[in-house]
């Protein structure tokens, strides 16, 4: 009785402190519009500066003699910016909403809520549960906004593949959340967070090869990202929204040509010569999160309450 009556008022104080994390995330009108704002800015440039690399590559990789419709190609080009942009966001977002954890510390309000009988695995997990919540909030918004671009280039898409997409960014939502939690628990100052947040966001796209496909590195690097998690993350994320298309293409192109397509654009991974599956790629990612997660909880844990 006493063990239920101790974990419910535990309980009760995480749902209270994620609640109050929430609301002073989006109170703080700055942090939330640089979270908002990042999608939207990303998929700008994407379709600006990448949409026609992405076009004469997809165009040159069909085998002659077959000619793609505009909706097509189109579809294909959408589904690969979108795909990149959304392993992308649901990262740099994280960290991003994940601020307030190092505000905390920087301004001092860690030393208020300390006063109160809350210990720091309690505290801990209400900065990740709050950081998810509002993290996922805007890369739904920012799913939302991908799939009317979609729309206006070249959909093929049904509900389970909107179904499939959604549960790909909830998984990387996840995955970003708890490294942004882990990271920032070091941190201690506001320089610290930005000098942080500008590194994740200008090499992240890169390392998870969502900027530029693996195929484009030489052989060593290639094979160093292969035992990245983010690798398997992006690979998922594109797997969901060009899977329509890919189905589209199967109809008119040979099965080995598009795996040869699927390979040049990191939807279809190559780990010693033998293509890596759907399934372990989730087994991967959920891995990952599990031991993030209990890295985190168990460096809270050793620290001392007060």
């Amino acid at each position: 009785m006493l063990l239920e009556m101790n974990w419910g008022h535990q309980m009760k104080k995480v749902i209270n402190l994620t609640i109050r994390n929430i609301k002073v995330y989006f109170s703080d009108k700055g942090m939330f519009f640089t979270s908002l704002i990042t999608p939207a800015i990303l998929l700008v440039l994407y379709s600006t500066f990448l949409a026609n690399v992405y076009k004469d590559a997809f165009t040159n990789s069909i085998p002659d003699g077959i000619e793609l419709s505009s909706k097509l190609l189109n579809g294909l080009v959408s589904g690969q910016l979108v795909g990149s942009l959304l392993s992308v966001s649901c990262i740099t977002v994280a960290f991003c909403s994940n601020m307030l954890m190092v505000q905390d510390k920087a301004n001092g309000s860690i030393k208020d809520l300390m006063i109160t009988p809350t210990d720091k695995k309690t505290l801990a997990i209400s900065y990740f549960l709050a950081s998810f919540i509002s993290t996922l909030i805007v890369n739904l918004l920012a799913l939302g906004l991908c799939l009317i671009y979609i729309a206006n280039s070249g959909w093929f898409m049904n509900i389970m593949d909107i179904l499939l997409i959604i549960l790909n960014v909830v998984g990387l939502t996840l995955f970003g959340c708890i490294l942004s939690s882990l990271i920032n628990s070091f941190l201690s100052t506001q320089g610290q967070i930005s000098a942080v947040g500008s590194i994740v966001s200008s090499m992240y796209g890169f390392i998870a090869g969502a900027y530029m496909p693996m195929s484009q590195f030489g052989a060593g690097l290639r094979n160093a990202l292969l035992f990245l998690p983010t690798t398997y993350g992006t690979a998922l994320m594109k797997n969901s929204v060009m899977a329509s298309t890919f189905r589209e293409l199967e109809k008119i192109i040979p099965s080995d040509a598009i795996n040869s397509l699927k390979e040049s654009i990191d939807v279809r991974l190559m780990f010693n010569g033998d293509a890596v599956g759907i399934t372990t790629m989730y087994f991967i990612v959920i891995i990952t999160i599990i031991i993030l997660f209990v890295i985190y909880i168990l460096k809270y844990m050793l620290c001392k309450n007060r």
